[in-house]
């Protein structure tokens, strides 16, 4: 089935959709309590939102799109290389938050992000489909109260999805 969007005809994906925040980074840490759980040099950091229905099909198709952006320079300063290229790091973090529908009203409804319990099988997936692959991956702590520390290059920020809207 498809569905009009922009003008174009894209295939409807029946309303799940991994959503990520992917950052370009020289240097980011993730704590828990003053305790550093997760740090990375070169690479990307991935704030991860899960949405009810999910599956590991959309997560592989993310975390495929993701390694293989071609947003980090090469020898003539273009956006050219990929994270494989680079071999660069990353720095996953779960963040329901990015699923929050703050149309209505001034308090975000969190309706539409996956329950902990279903949403952190498939995170974890996440890391070990990208270690797999031989990328070393940085985490928090599933469901923590994490501080994030992110050094931005560039600054460079892409947001994606599987229903492919960004």
């Amino acid at each position: 089935m498809y569905w009009k969007f922009d003008g174009y005809f894209r295939e409807k994906s029946g309303g799940s959709k991994v959503r990520a925040v992917v950052q370009k980074t020289n240097a980011s840490t993730v704590s828990i309590n003053g305790k550093v759980t997760g740090r990375i040099t070169t690479g990307l950091v991935v704030l991860l939102g899960i949405k009810r229905g999910d599956s590991e099909e959309d997560a592989r198709y993310l975390m495929d799109k993701i390694i293989h952006l071609r947003i980090f320079n090469d020898s003539q300063d273009k956006m050219n290389l990929s994270l494989m290229d680079v071999e660069g790091e990353i720095l996953l973090i779960s963040q329901f938050t990015l699923y929050g529908d703050a149309r209505k009203g001034r308090r975000p409804s969190f309706t539409e992000a996956e329950l902990p319990e279903l949403a952190e099988p498939l995170f974890n997936y996440c890391i070990n489909y990208l270690r797999d692959k031989g990328i070393k991956v940085g985490t928090g702590v599933f469901g923590g109260d994490m501080l994030v520390g992110i050094n931005n290059d560039g600054p460079c920020t892409i947001l994606l999805d599987t229903e492919r809207i960004f």
